[in-house]
């Protein structure tokens, strides 16, 4: 995980996390539900983070590492969203083209998560829904209320150019 990146989302995380009376790892909470775009971030960013946690002893979800085939992709998520105690989203040049980052970050919004956002190669002000007629109306103020939301929190920036 990059530098001071790492150390301060690190101490973030932990400061997040409950304790737990024991349970098995498959049944407990998870700690942090990452929201990402695969084809900006599945290679770099997101699984160094989703490494990082791990390596911590933290319980990360993240779509690809955390379901199995077979899974309800929606119902999974949505559990995830709703179990979790802080959300990580990685904000990134094609996320705004991505229904499910879209509808995992209203998720995590609407369910009042504390969100952690990471603009990786963007800046917040460059965030937009495009109303490509894909979305409904409702569904369209709800992705941009919560892109809103996050534009406006606290987070982290990295630019990949830089490592």
């Amino acid at each position: 995980m990059p530098g001071s990146l790492g150390k301060n989302f690190t101490s973030r995380c932990i400061l997040c996390r409950r304790r737990r009376p024991t349970q098995s790892r498959a049944d407990r909470p998870w700690d942090v539900f990452i929201n990402h775009i695969r084809i900006d971030t599945k290679r770099s960013l997101a699984v160094l983070l989703y490494d990082h946690l791990t390596r911590l002893n933290l319980h990360p979800f993240m779509d690809i590492k955390s379901m199995n085939p077979g899974d309800k992709l929606f119902p999974s998520i949505d559990n995830a969203i709703r179990n979790c105690n802080v959300g990580v989203s990685v904000f990134s040049p094609h996320y705004c083209e991505s229904y499910f980052c879209l509808r995992e970050l209203t998720t995590l919004m609407e369910s009042k998560k504390k969100v952690i956002p990471i603009f990786v190669d963007i800046k917040p002000s460059e965030l937009r829904v495009m109303d490509n007629g894909s979305f409904g109306v409702k569904e369209l103020q709800r992705f941009r209320w919560a892109l809103e939301e996050a534009k406006y929190t606290v987070g982290f920036t990295f630019d990949s150019s830089n490592g």
